[in-house]
């Protein structure tokens, strides 16, 4: 398969940069025109960024599983579409082939329909990293199906505030999964979440773990036993869903500054343009190429890197059930030496926690086939760029430092593997059709040239979020109203003369945790659940593996046996229940008060130095309505 929308010179980016900034249209159309449409477009956009509206390729009607499988059968039959590797290094990995991956979505496919679902269905996915689980969220695209996945670290609670918000009937999940040394009760934890939920009409359970389960009469029904009826029916094809092309394909649930994860709503066309895009520009994929994305496909990377992305460009995608640790810190250079994998991309937290096993891991592992390497998820800090360039890279392999969200659908800053320059911790350059600015606090653009604001974008990409699911107003006001006719990406930026972005980190009460993203207000609601608190601020520190820990000061007036140390674990148990072991603080400290104003607002600003070691200034600390608390929080700092 070729890709006549592949830059491959610096002189190129810069022309197809320029002509996406002048005729967006245009521009877009052209890239469009290579896929696979049941019908063309009526009109390429329209959008303002007031309601917001953003609509691309108004008219067209497409599947993008015919443009992930159908389109590829000819020429792509074999070639391996899918490898799995598991957890467990002794268990047998698994490939399929285009022709295979595309009979197992059909069959899939008609078993969802087989159970009810109809296009428009929402769908929750709760799943280990098993083939199933990609074949799982192609068979709901194929029949128009809205998935919804959600991470298998996710607590009960969290699901049942992500299925009531979607009014997902349906879900798909596995008895359980493997992950390092842990097995997790996948099946159990969606039965405590189903107990609030009872809409739900059927609950479609994968075998993997052979965990013993309840299967309950008339609402679960094995994975398994339903494609045997389908078998016995003989419906082995399943033609693919018209879609319009502004259908919604899936909702993801991101953590936001208020309490409740909001569900960002992606859409057929524009998503699937833009990742395949963005993939096949970035990491300079050539045919052939066997690519690792290191994700879970419970968050956005693995949807366009692990699954839509590579996919949609023919592309051999390599999917790890485990983790980089398991069975010991050699096992991400023993998938590459195995499968002679050519592009590997992963997340700083990965880079700098194997970084500090040493040397030892990388003997006798054979990288020499890597020609790519990524990064994803935040900043990657200079160490751990200098340190994957040398000993992962050999010096050989350009590092491309990526820059996108949940939202963004797709990478929208980041070099151009081995076309435009790197420069170790920046994202660099916007990729084309993206145009980013920085404003200040009053929401003043920034003249080009070396800047400090907060990062905006003013123009829509065909990937860009077109909701928040049955709240629109959410998203306006959390992405659209900040500054006037600006996407506002929620980051503080640096620009160099060159044009280069680095990426500084939050400007709101969102935590960047391992990549993830995790609201603030989520942390204080589930610590505020333990019997005994009366209230909690939590706040960001540098972490050296985590990027940024998780500090809770904490108002406790329970007296479980006064012990601090088991209160500590007992409100760790109680965030693990209530969001996910994900969220728990690293760092908890009992105080006898808060930093507030007279109006009762917090000072988060003063935690967070705090929690940073910054004791001297904290500036004016007169007008807390008890100015006292500061001293008493500062001795005590962790």
């Amino acid at each position: 398969m070729s890709y006549p929308y592949q830059i491959r010179s610096r002189e190129a980016y810069d022309e197809a940069y320029k002509r996406s900034i002048q005729q967006p249209e245009n521009f877009w159309a052209d890239v469009a025109s290579h896929f696979h449409w049941r019908r063309r477009w009526d009109k390429v956009l329209d959008w303002n960024f007031k309601e917001p509206k953003v609509e691309w390729f108004k008219g067209a009607k497409l599947n993008i599983t015919e443009n992930c499988l159908d389109r590829h059968l000819e020429k792509l039959g074999n070639r391996p579409a899918i490898i799995w590797e598991p957890n467990d290094p002794e268990e047998y990995h698994r490939i399929l082939t285009y022709k295979e991956l595309h009979n197992k979505v059909c069959q899939v496919a008609n078993v969802l329909k087989n159970n009810g679902v109809k296009k428009g269905d929402r769908i929750c996915i709760y799943m280990g990293m098993i083939p199933e689980l990609a074949i799982a969220v192609l068979a709901c695209a194929r029949i128009g199906a809205i998935h919804s996945v959600i991470f298998g670290g996710f607590s009960a609670q969290s699901i049942a505030d992500r299925l009531q918000d979607a009014k997902a009937e349906f879900v798909i999940t596995c008895d359980g999964a493997f992950r390092g040394q842990k097995d997790i009760p996948l099946k159990s934890v969606i039965d405590d979440a189903l107990v609030a939920c009872p809409f739900v009409k059927r609950v479609i359970v994968a075998t993997r773990t052979r965990t013993p389960v309840s299967m309950i009469k008339g609402r679960d029904v094995w994975w398994e036993d339903e494609i045997k009826k389908i078998e016995t029916l003989g419906m082995t094809d399943c033609p693919a869903e018209e879609m319009e092309a502004e259908d919604p394909l899936f909702i993801l649930y991101t953590s936001g500054s208020t309490g409740k994860p909001k569900g960002v709503v992606h859409s057929s066309a524009g998503y699937m343009i833009n990742t395949n895009y963005s993939f096949v520009n970035v990491f300079q994929y050539q045919p052939g190429d066997i690519h690792f994305c290191t994700a879970d496909i419970g968050w956005i990377t693995g949807h366009s890197y692990i699954v839509y992305g590579p996919l949609s460009a023919g592309a051999t995608t390599v999917l790890f059930e485990g983790v980089p640790t398991y069975p010991d810190a050699g096992r991400l250079w023993d998938i590459v030496d195995k499968y002679r994998v050519n592009i590997l991309y992963t997340a700083p937290t990965a880079i700098r926690s194997l970084m500090g096993f040493g040397l030892g891991p990388l003997q006798n592992k054979d990288l020499s086939s890597l020609k790519v390497l990524g990064s994803v998820g935040e900043p990657i800090n200079e160490e751990a760029w200098h340190w994957f360039d040398e000993h992962v890279g050999k010096g050989k392999c350009p590092i491309v430092d990526t820059w996108w969200q949940t939202e963004t659908g797709s990478i929208l800053i980041s070099n151009l593997a081995g076309i435009t320059p790197a420069k170790p911790s920046w994202a660099t350059l916007p990729l084309p059709g993206v145009q980013p600015v920085l404003v200040d606090e009053n929401g003043n653009e920034l003249p080009a040239g070396e800047a400090s604001g907060n990062l905006c974008i003013k123009f829509p990409w065909p990937s860009i979020l077109r909701t928040t699911y049955g709240d629109h107003e959410r998203c306006r006001t959390n992405y659209f109203a900040t500054y006037e006719n600006k996407y506002f990406t929620g980051d503080g930026a640096l620009r160099d003369a060159e044009g280069n972005y680095r990426i500084t980190g939050r400007v709101d009460d969102v935590l960047n945790v391992s990549g993830h993203r995790i609201g603030t207000a989520e942390v204080e609601n589930a610590i505020n659940m333990h019997a005994g608190v009366v209230e909690s601020a939590v706040v960001g520190y540098p972490h050296d593996i985590k990027g940024q820990g998780i500090y809770a000061y904490v108002i406790f007036n329970g007296r479980h046996g006064d012990d601090q140390s088991l209160t500590r674990k007992d409100i760790l148990v109680t965030v693990t229940r209530i969001i996910g072991p994900i969220a728990k603080p690293d760092k908890i400290q009992f105080v006898s008060g808060l930093p507030k104003t007279r109006s009762g607002k917090i000072m988060r600003r003063i935690l967070r130095k705090i929690a940073e070691g910054e004791m001297e200034n904290l500036g004016d600390t007169s007008t807390l309505l008890d100015p006292g608390v500061v001293e008493e929080i500062k001795n005590g700092h962790l």
